[in-house]
This record gives C-alpha cells, structure tokens and sequence, in this order.
C-alpha cells in the first residue's frame, strides 16, 4: 500500500521582479510503499531541497500532488499545516535542530508538548525510544554537553516519539564523523525493519547504500532509480556509486 504518492510534481521560481523563471521541479512521480525505506539522491541544484520542502508540507507545488496516506497536502488549511506535519510527519535534519537551553529529554518531548499531550504519556512514549537509541543515560544533559552522534540519536528520538507516518531525514550524517554515521545508519535500518517508512535526502553514497531503493533526481526529474533486491550494502555502494558517475558525465538512463 502506499503511503506517499508524489504525481507530476512541479515547482517554478520566479525572480523578485518577475524576470527570469527557475524550474526547480519539472515532472516528478514516484511513491512509497508503506515500510520502505528510499534514499534520494542528485547533484547540487537538482531538486532536492526543494522536493523535500514539498513533502514536509513547507512549500507548495506550481502543479502537481502529493498525497500522504489519501489527503493531498495542497488542500490542507493554512491553520491546520501544523498540526498535519506534527502528527503524521517525523523530520531528522543535519544540524539536528535541538534546542540548547532544553534537556535532550526536554527536545524529544517537544513536539508531544506541543500536542498537548500529558507528562505520564510521554514518559511511556520516551522510555521505549530511548532504550532502542541507547540515549537513556543522557537525557538529563543538554545538547552541548554531548557528542554529534547522540545530538543526531535525540534528533531521530524526537522524530519517533510521534509514530509519524512517514519520517523524512535531510542529510542525516551531513554532521556526523564515520563511527557516528555508521551507528546511525544502523538505526535507521533497524528502525525501518521495525516497520517506520522512511525516506532520506542525502549526497552520502555510505547512507544511500543502506537504503531499499534509491531514487536519483536530475535537472528536476526522477533519472533513474535502483532497488537493493538482494545486494549487500556493499553492493548497492558500487551501483549508486556508477549511477552518480553516469549523472556527472551526462549519462541518460531513463
């Protein structure tokens, strides 16, 4: 079953005084399946940030649809976008995004704060997460007293606690050294086979290679895409790794 379908997605700019047009997003369809777990990946200034900014409800297509779970994200009021992305999305970004003068505890909590929910569910909601990040001996400190790689843990934490639908991660490692990165991709995979959907926007081979399929977008269109089927990671490595290749030579693969 899907739980994203993404259908003839457009996004034009256009210049402060209505002089040049800039097509960030020409024609992009793809969905995904309940459960998988799909990396994206192009060049700088293919579509990315700005496809992303779509499906997290930030932005808004020239034309085109993006249906989470049916509704399409276009026809949800102003006032209720908030609320929308709070309950059904979960967002792991590359600078983490926590909160200095809150406790990681505190950080993870947020969004539940903000739903108006009580002390004793999230409590029932934290422990569980915790443990499964092995952040439990840190949510008492604050950001800046702990590493990169637990900053991105509570990060992904804060992104759980909600039972989003759909957890959408920006560059997730951007930050991170290569024992950080490891562990977190070791996360993601297993938090996907625990069943959470996922889907990565990265320029990180390593992180696209942990993936199940992995999308390529060029000049504002999906290029071409691969399914892991039954590669190793290291396998897959070598196929994104040709694939990125091709795209930077002016290969075409449709």
């Amino acid at each position: 079953m899907s739980i994203l379908e993404v259908n003839g997605l457009k996004k034009v700019y256009t210049t402060r005084f209505g002089g040049n047009r800039i097509e960030a997003l020409k024609n992009v369809s793809f969905s995904v399946e309940e459960g998988e777990y799909v990396a994206i990946m192009g060049e700088s200034g293919s579509g990315k940030t700005t496809l992303l900014n779509i499906l997290a409800a930030l932005d808004k297509p020239t034309g085109g649809t993006v249906m989470l779970d049916g509704k399409d994200l276009s026809k949800i009021k102003e006032s209720n976008i908030a609320e929308f992305r709070r309950d059904n999305l979960g967002f792991v970004f590359q600078e983490f995004n926590l909160l200095d003068t809150f406790s990681i505890e505190d950080n993870i909590f947020l969004p539940l704060v903000l739903a108006g929910k009580n002390y004793s569910e999230m409590r029932q909601r934290i422990i569980p997460i915790a443990e499964q990040l092995g952040i439990t001996e840190i949510l008492k400190k604050y950001p800046y007293e702990v590493s990169g790689g637990q900053k991105q843990r509570a990060a992904v934490a804060r992104a759980l606690i909600t039972n989003p639908r759909l957890i959408l991660a920006d560059e997730p490692t951007g930050a991170l050294d290569s024992k950080a990165t490891d562990e977190l991709l070791r996360l993601f995979r297993k938090i996907n086979q625990n069943g959470q959907t996922i889907l990565m926007v990265t320029h990180s081979v390593k992180a696209a290679s942990h993936a199940g399929r992995v999308l390529f977008i060029k000049d504002g269109e999906v290029f071409h895409q691969i399914y892991r089927g039954n590669s190793t990671n290291e396998q897959l490595y070598q196929k994104v790794s040709d694939t990125l290749t091709m795209l930077a030579t002016g290969g075409d693969n449709k």
